[in-house]
């Protein structure tokens, strides 16, 4: 009995080995065991295809791994082999190839998808190349196409470019050739389940409990606040923790080009870009949503990101009763975001035809608060520059005035010393209290990182 009980626990531990090396291993099927995870994949799919059609995917899931365990362990090949065929099966049959293990990964951010054969995620802000390949650039585009059609879209010779999201809120781009000549491409950066709060991007370092504070005061008071910043530098995640402070009561209308908010509120309406794919469907663009959420009253308009023409009809409703809303853009700084890519958003609206000097006037009147973020090259995200907009200077264009900044050489977040009075009195009137020592000039909290957002 002991030799045998040897035996058996010999035998299970050489399993669970071979089980971990395969889990942790890099996706690479040799040529042999693709061709027989294809073998496997026609099989099951002739044997669920009514089912499949019936009740989908999903809720087969379970019934179509235990199909394709017993499949693979027919074939007459080693049990490691054994394991790296069902395991290509299950994940191009159930999940998206070879890159499902790293959208499983709560480490990586982003992953990006330069050629079938050239994968690179990001992890604690740093990009770094993984050993992982789809087997062909034919298997891409099936994943391509899987991920696309869950949204009703997509991507052909004649649109060969996408965005989409998946069941997660994750945002996906892709495209094929011919716009991508080396073959097709995929980007996918995740979305985050939970929530950030604002003790989250304490504890990150992005910004001081005072700025936070001050924040928190501006959105419960019904200031009109844009959060500028860089590709990935983490705008629509701030826009997210910025929405937890609006009120419960309000009427909230979100605006996206693919859903990414996550707002908590009881009163929320979402809404989202719709592409148009044939000549007799409306193509419902970000400006066409703006002018409907104008007639649905909202107090508050949340625009996931302003990048055309809306902009017109958005400072036109952030200043006429809409105070609150809020947005993100595209700008290397508050200065630059007012006086050219503003400016620039304008021109993209072809009814609108106005002068630098009504632009600028138009912004003053509009919004108050700028939040600037920046990536370092640490890789963490922080709160470089909050600016309050204080009218417009005798050349007309928009006063941009620091309260808040981020120190890089010291690694300190400061205030410049600026009360902005008339902003207090606005989030006064609403009947909060304000505490105006956040203000006084120095230091306004030590960087105390301990993760990166």
């Amino acid at each position: 009995m002991p030799i045998l009980e040897e035996k058996l626990r010999r035998r299970t531990a050489e399993r669970k080995a071979i089980e971990q090396k395969v889990r942790n291993e890099p996706f690479k099927p040799t040529p042999e065991e693709l061709e027989y995870a294809h073998q496997v994949m026609e099989r099951i799919s002739d044997e669920f295809a009514q089912p499949i059609a019936a009740q989908g995917i999903d809720a087969l899931k379970e019934e179509i791994t235990k199909a394709v365990n017993c499949a693979c362990l027919a074939i007459p090949v080693s049990r490691e082999s054994q394991l790296r065929i069902a395991h290509t099966a299950l994940s191009t049959m159930l999940g998206l190839g070879p890159i499902q293990e790293y959208l499983d990964d709560p480490k990586v951010t982003e992953i990006v998808v330069q050629r079938y054969d050239n994968i690179v995620v990001e992890r604690a802000g740093k990009i770094q190349k993984v050993d992982t390949v789809f087997s062909s650039e034919e298997q891409l585009k099936t994943i391509i196409n899987r991920i696309v059609q869950g949204v009703n879209r997509q991507v052909t010779i004649t649109t060969p470019i996408v965005d989409a999201r998946l069941k997660d809120g994750s945002r996906v781009n892709a495209t094929i050739p011919p716009v991508s000549p080396d073959g097709s491409t995929l980007t996918i950066r995740k979305f985050n389940q939970r929530a950030l709060t604002g003790e989250d991007y304490l504890n990150a370092g992005s910004l001081s409990r005072k700025m936070l504070y001050f924040l928190e005061r501006c959105v419960t008071g019904r200031i009109t606040i844009f959060v500028s910043g860089g590709t990935g530098t983490g705008k629509t995640t701030m826009l997210n923790m910025l929405s937890q402070f609006v009120p419960q009561d309000e009427l909230i209308i979100t605006i996206e080009d693919t859903l990414e908010l996550k707002l908590q509120q009881p009163n929320v309406r979402r809404m989202e870009v719709r592409r148009a794919s044939s000549r007799d469907m409306m193509d419902v663009d970000q400006n066409a949503l703006v002018k409907a959420a104008l007639r649905q009253r909202p107090d508050r308009i949340i625009l996931g990101e302003t990048r055309d023409g809306s902009i017109v009809d958005l400072i036109s409703a952030m200043s006429t009763g809409h105070e609150g809303s809020m947005s993100t853009i595209h700008a290397n700084s508050a200065q630059s975001m007012c006086d050219v890519r503003v400016p620039i958003l304008y021109s993209m609206n072809p009814e609108a035809n106005f002068s630098e000097k009504s632009i600028a006037l138009q912004l003053a009147e509009a919004i108050q608060i700028i939040v600037q973020l920046s990536r370092l090259p640490d890789g963490s995200r922080k709160v470089t520059e909050i600016a309050w907009v204080n009218g417009v200077n005798s050349s007309y264009k928009v006063n941009c005035v620091d309260l808040f900044r981020y120190n890089i050489e010291e690694n300190r977040f400061e205030a410049t010393g600026v009360v902005p009075d008339d902003l207090i009195r606005r989030i006064r009137m609403h009947g909060l209290d304000f505490d105006e020592s956040i203000f006084e000039k120095g230091s306004s909290g030590p960087v105390t990182s301990r993760t990166v957002l």
